[in-house]
């Protein structure tokens, strides 16, 4: 941002317009949107970092999201902690599979959008608007995506309404889905699903929910290669949210540490998991 001579600020933060941030960036500085950057011809998939895998599952009283902390670039590790799941504000977390660059930057204009909204409004946008305005910003990364460079989030909120969790899912063009109970997206997340359809169950706790969706990351993580397990030995665990009334909070590592020790330990004497009741 410049200012003239005066020191007046340009027209275009002077004149009144929507609530969206992301439309007064692409009137004013259309560069700084993510889908906008030029890029050469060609898939570019292998060449970037990609981060998988997230999950949510509702409780009662909210809902609780899980990332695994690796990113891969083809066969290679990329990085070992990287963070996959954020607020995107008070009261919703949004995780990111797909292009690691791109999610995050993706993830930032979102929180934006979300703060921009509410300081121009006075009021914190519904949860069902705070969907659609993630839907519109995947939207606009379509080219992006047509290249091989895909950010395919998970969003999950409390709703305060209706006093509980819910879950929303997307495809590359933008589309949105409420998910029931649980979902998953990223490379692992077909065992991440499976493993949750077997440990989910209506009425569970907070500490119930954490503990099934890093049971379902390790499932993963045990069959997906891209899908990091917990690092005992640099001590790097799932990055952990909880959501309810009272906010967004990321479980302390120490306190996510202590539910994946038992679940090792558990796993030392029946490595496939805990199984799941017949009735």
């Amino acid at each position: 941002m410049t200012t003239d001579a005066f020191g007046r600020l340009p027209e275009a933060f002077l004149t009144p317009g929507n609530s969206s941030f992301a439309d007064f960036l692409a009137g004013h500085a259309p560069d700084l949107l993510p889908g906008r950057r030029s890029l050469p011809a060609g898939d570019l998939s292998q060449q970037v970092p990609h981060g998988t895998t997230i999950v949510a599952a509702t409780f009662e009283g909210g809902v609780v999201m899980a990332g695994d902390r690796r990113a891969t670039m083809g066969n290679i590790i990329a990085q070992r902690d990287i963070e996959k799941v954020f607020p995107a504000d008070e009261y919703s977390a949004v995780g990111i599979a797909g292009s690691a660059g791109l999610a995050v930057e993706m993830v930032r204009l979102f929180q934006v959008e979300l703060e921009h909204y509410e300081k121009l409004e006075g009021a914190t946008l519904s949860i069902d608007g705070k969907a659609n305005r993630l839907s519109a910003l995947i939207r606009a990364n379509l080219p992006m995506a047509m290249q091989g460079l895909t950010v395919v989030p998970l969003f999950a909120g409390y709703d305060h309404d209706l006093k509980g969790g819910r879950i929303f899912s997307y495809d590359p063009t933008g589309g949105r889905y409420e998910e029931q109970s649980f979902y998953s997206v990223g490379s692992g997340s077909l065992f991440a699903r499976g493993s949750l359809k077997k440990l989910y169950r209506e009425g569970l706790s907070a500490s119930d929910c954490v503990t099934a969706t890093i049971q379902a990351l390790y499932d993963a993580a045990d069959d997906d290669s891209a899908t990091g397990g917990p690092d005992l030995a640099r001590r790097i665990f799932p990055v952990v949210a909880v959501v309810t009334a009272d906010g967004f909070r990321r479980m302390p590592d120490e306190e996510v540490g202590g539910i994946v020790d038992t679940i090792v330990s558990a796993r030392l004497q029946r490595p496939d998991g805990p199984a799941a009741a017949l009735t």
